[in-house]
C-alpha cells in the first residue's frame, strides 16, 4: 500500500470469473467505477466508468471488456489514476454489476468470481463474492481523499439485488 504520507496513486482492479456451463447462456460481469465530488459524496455518481469506456479527463479506464469469462488471466482490467483526478472528486467506488439476460443471475450462481485490487505489486483487496451470494451487483472498495489529498482505501462491500448494471450504476453511492 502507498505510503502514509503519499497515500495511494495508481490502483489496478481485476475482475475474472469462469464460464457459464456448456449450453447455458454466458455470463457476463461488469467492473463500475463510480466518483463522486465532496459537494455530493452519496447519490448519484458525477460520472460512471462502464462498458467499454474512460472517464473525461482519462484518469480511470476500461483496459479490458469480456462478456463471456472466457480467457486466460483476468476477463475485465480497470486503472484508476487517483493522483491525477481533479481535486472536486474525493470519492470513488468500485463494484461489479451482473449483465441480466436471460432471468435473474446472481453471483452465487456465476462460477468462481473472483476481483483483486492491487497497487503496483501491493495487493490492497481480493473478493470472491462470498458475501453477497444473493447479489446481482456489488459494491466492494472505496477509494477516499483524506483533507491534505492523499487517497485512501477501504473495504466496502454491499450487495444489491434484483438491479442491473444501469440501475446500480446510479444507486452504488447511496448512503
Amino acid at each position: 500500500m502507498g505510503s502514509a504520507n503519499k497515500g495511494l496513486s495508481k490502483i489496478e482492479v481485476m475482475l475474472k470469473w469462469d464460464p457459464s456451463p456448456l449450453g447455458a447462456p454466458d455470463h457476463d460481469l461488469d467492473l463500475i467505477a463510480g466518483t463522486f465530488t465532496a459537494d455530493a459524496p452519496h447519490g448519484p455518481p458525477a460520472y460512471l466508468v462502464h462498458f467499454d469506456s474512460r472517464s473525461p479527463d482519462g484518469t480511470i479506464t476500461l483496459n479490458r471488456d469480456s462478456k463471456t469469462g472466457q480467457g486466460l488471466g483476468t476477463d475485465e482490467e480497470m486503472t484508476l489514476e487517483l493522483d491525477r483526478l481533479g481535486d472536486a472528486y474525493t470519492r470513488v467506488l468500485v463494484g461489479v454489476a451482473i449483465q441480466q439476460g436471460d432471468g435473474e443471475l446472481t453471483f452465487g450462481e456465476v462460477a468462481q468470481p473472483h476481483l483483486r485490487v492491487v497497487e503496483d505489486r501491493d495487493e490492497l483487496a481480493q473478493y470472491d463474492f462470498g458475501e453477497v451470494p444473493d447479489a446481482t451487483a456489488a459494491t466492494l472498495g472505496e477509494f477516499f481523499r483524506e483533507p491534505g489529498g492523499v487517497w485512501q482505501f477501504r473495504r466496502n462491500v454491499r450487495g444489491f439485488q434484483q438491479v442491473d448494471a444501469q440501475t446500480f450504476g446510479q444507486r452504488m453511492g447511496e448512503a
